[in-house]
């Protein structure tokens, strides 16, 4: 609760008109200085007086790409019984102020706004609570309360199509790229059965122990397996235009490219990133000259929904821990797969060397170098390397590219 200009005024002028009344025994100043006092007490009740409002908001949709439309849509009822609620509103969006139109609304009325969340960067846009803002009829006292809980909106990085994906040196049977639904012979785990399932899959010796048809679940081994490493350390992306680094921005769509066109294919992918998550759990969310960070932590990337690889890309940031040695340590020590995708910007080209010594591990092993003034010597430490000035660019250099 606060003061205004004009509460202090009278407040000031009470105390002034008493005083006075008592000194000098006048009692016009006595009652013009009770009046006052009673006018900012009446304002105190009034503003403190807290309406019953329900909230209620709906993001559509709560997940876009970068550039791509999202709308809010806020509804405000007042649950009161006995007035109307005479208040001013605004909702949060973002680093902005929306007005909602909440003046003399009527005991069980609502009201409705709909309002654009702005999308043109990545990341996660905080929408509301909502600020209710209540005044007295003089304008003494205003007092601001919150209502609602806040909803994010992800804004992924923008999505290429790619039309080619890589296969490392696992392939399918048959020569080509397909998941099997059945599995290979490859034991994986045990499930319970359902109808449908082949019999000659159920586990009798575990099914007689736990009183329940029990079926094998096989993998098909011969599918290829890839990799992402998305260098998100600041000093790989020195170049930065209003706090924003573009290289490290397409990188994050590259990113979003690769694991959506191993998705779609129905290939196993994994993203991981050479700053491992801080302390709260938000990959990079230290920022520049953050904390101490363990080696990249790898997550599974292979679908899309909620803190799925689409949700890390969108909450990833710079930061100043980690190194690429040591994250090139961790794919040796913990092989993932057999092709691995780099992505990083100019400030590690001289740290390339680290990743060219994975290629007795990882049989393909590509590069994306974005933002370079200059375009890698062809061969460098004996990877494809492919330099983009951003994801659209990297998408049509990564269909061209012939050796995996």
């Amino acid at each position: 609760m606060g003061i205004t200009a004009r509460g202090i005024g009278l407040l000031g002028a009470a105390v002034l008109l008493l005083g006075g009344g008592f000194r000098f025994a006048y009692p016009e100043l006595l009652l013009l200085g009770a009046a006052a006092g009673a006018a900012l007490t009446v304002a105190v009740v009034i503003a403190a007086r807290r309406p019953r409002l329900v909230v209620r908001r709906r993001a559509d949709p709560d997940r876009v790409a970068r550039g791509e439309p999202a709308a809010m849509t806020l509804t405000v009822r007042n649950a009161g019984r006995l007035r109307a609620a005479s208040l001013l509103a605004t909702d949060r969006c973002g680093g902005r102020m929306v007005p909602v139109p909440v003046l003399r609304l009527r005991p069980g009325a609502d009201t409705t706004v709909s309002y654009d969340v702005p999308t043109t960067r990545r990341g996660v846009v905080q929408v509301g609570p909502l600020r209710v803002t209540r005044r007295d009829p003089l304008g003494l006292v205003v007092l601001a309360r919150s209502y609602g809980d806040s909803v994010p909106v992800w804004v992924h990085p923008r999505i290429h199509p790619l039309r080619a994906v890589p296969t490392g040196v696992g392939r399918s049977l048959d020569g080509r790229v397909d998941a099997v639904p059945q599995g290979s012979i490859t034991f994986d785990s045990l499930r319970e059965y359902v109808v449908g399932d082949e019999l000659r899959r159920v586990h009798w010796r575990t099914s007689a122990r736990v009183g329940e048809l029990m079926v094998r679940e096989n993998v098909d081994t011969s599918l290829p397996r890839i990799v992402v490493l998305l260098d998100n350390r600041a000093a790989a992306h020195p170049d930065r235009v209003d706090g924003v680094a573009e290289s490290f921005e397409s990188a994050c769509e590259a990113a979003a490219s690769v694991l959506t066109a191993a998705a779609w294919e129905d290939l196993p992918a994994v993203l991981l990133f050479v700053a491992a998550p801080d302390a709260t759990g938000v990959p990079g969310g230290g920022g520049p000259g953050g904390g101490p960070a363990r080696d990249a932590d790898v997550e599974p990337a292979g679908d899309v929904d909620s803190d799925g690889p689409l949700d890390r890309l969108a909450v990833v940031s710079l930061t100043g821990a980690g190194t690429l040695a040591s994250a090139a340590a961790r794919l040796r020590r913990d092989r993932r797969g057999d092709t691995l995708v780099v992505l990083t910007g100019p400030g590690a080209r001289e740290d390339l060397g680290h990743v060219g010594a994975l290629r007795g591990e990882y049989r393909s092993v590509v590069v994306g170098v974005f933002g370079a003034a200059e375009p890698s010597p062809p061969g460098a430490a004996g990877l494809v390397v492919v330099d983009s000035a951003d994801g659209a660019a990297f998408a049509a250099e990564w269909d061209g590219v012939r050796r995996w």
